[in-house]
């Protein structure tokens, strides 16, 4: 651009260019933010152990309060700063009122994308909603369009993707351009939907033990279930984990994919908070069953973590969360793991 403004564009010179080198895209780290009120009314950062986000009691009775990890924009900044790849907002408080008169995360992606320069994702509570006091109803894509102007990449879709998985199956998988997934990916783009599963395993003996619709996934050796099971297949859960549905989580990916989704984010609940490595069986079934990008979520609580999922899986990023909260372990230390077993990664400058 100066050497146009200055007229000196024909004195350049061409850069030295590696006409052999090939492109490769970089292994991504993301950060995940589970934010939500905590006791006192506050907007805090959490974290849950197979999805409990309070502290255990002294008499393992009562309720212990909600985890405080700290607060959103200055943790997202600290990611940030510190080299992740992308910064995932997810709401686990939702809406208390109305959709767009009550979204604790609008004011969280305006100030932090004032400084934050990687993509930022929010999800929780994406939907169609109706206000029950004014009877006013607003869309998904009305939502969703509201987290884009407020400073969100993309946006995050969990328990509303199951039923519309559902329902594209039920449908002979014949789309009914009414899912939030079509409605927001036809005007923002496939790239701005991510698919948010939350599945859980349920342990079988043999295949035949499970309906036929499902994806029975062989656990190898090193990951049977408590009985010694060889394998599983995954359920899918909504509401956080707290409602149990009879569709699988493979089957719940090809549907996103079909309906319009650009990412897929696998979670696994057996594996949250256990800080013992991803689940290598799960990522791999659902990589082998789409194209679009999947991010490895749940379980991680070394450096070699990152490691193994890139190398024993086809992931494209990692998700960790409950590690750099309490600081157990570096983003640039990760990188550097990655970086030393081979495969790329964006390092800070």
């Amino acid at each position: 651009l100066e050497a146009v403004e200055n007229g000196t564009l024909d004195k350049t010179t061409r850069l030295d260019v590696d006409d052999s080198a090939e492109t490769e895209l970089v292994k991504r780290i993301v950060v995940a933010l589970d934010v939500r009120t905590n006791d006192h009314g506050d907007l805090v950062v959490t974290k849950g152990d197979q999805y409990d986000v309070r502290e255990q009691s002294s008499d393992d009775k009562t309720k212990g309060n909600v985890r405080n990890l700290g607060k959103p924009v200055q943790l997202a900044s600290r990611y940030y700063s510190e080299g992740a790849d992308e910064i995932a907002f997810l709401n686990i408080t939702s809406f208390r009122q109305g959709v767009l008169e009550d979204m604790p995360m609008l004011h969280v992606l305006e100030e932090a994308s004032k400084s934050i320069f990687v993509p930022l994702t929010v999800g929780g509570g994406i939907r169609s909603y109706t206000d029950p006091a004014s009877g006013q109803t607003w869309s998904a894509l009305e939502v969703a369009s509201r987290y884009f102007r407020a400073g969100a990449d993309k946006i995050s879709i969990g328990s509303d993707a199951v039923s519309a998985a559902e329902m594209f199956v039920s449908n002979g998988e014949k789309k009914t351009g009414e899912t939030a997934i079509e409605a927001i990916s036809h005007v923002y783009g496939a790239q701005a939907v991510v698919i948010s599963i939350d599945p859980k395993r349920v342990y079988i003996n043999n295949k035949s033990e499970a309906d036929s619709k499902h994806v029975v996934v062989d656990l190898g050796d090193s990951t049977k279930g408590p009985n010694g099971e060889q394998f599983c297949w995954y359920q899918c859960t909504v509401k956080g984990g707290r409602e149990e549905r009879d569709i699988c989580a493979v089957t719940v990916a090809k549907a996103a994919q079909a309906l319009g989704a650009g990412e897929i984010m696998l979670n696994c609940i057996d594996m949250d908070g256990q800080c013992q490595g991803y689940d290598l069986p799960l990522m791999n079934a659902v990589c082998a069953a789409v194209t679009i990008p999947v991010i490895a979520s749940s379980g991680a609580g070394k450096e070699d973590h990152f490691v193994e999922v890139f190398t024993h899986t086809p992931v494209k990023a990692a998700l960790a969360a409950g590690m750099f909260h309490r600081k157990e372990v570096e983003i640039e230390s990760c990188k550097a793991a990655i970086q030393n077993s081979g495969l790329p990664a964006r390092r800070k400058q």
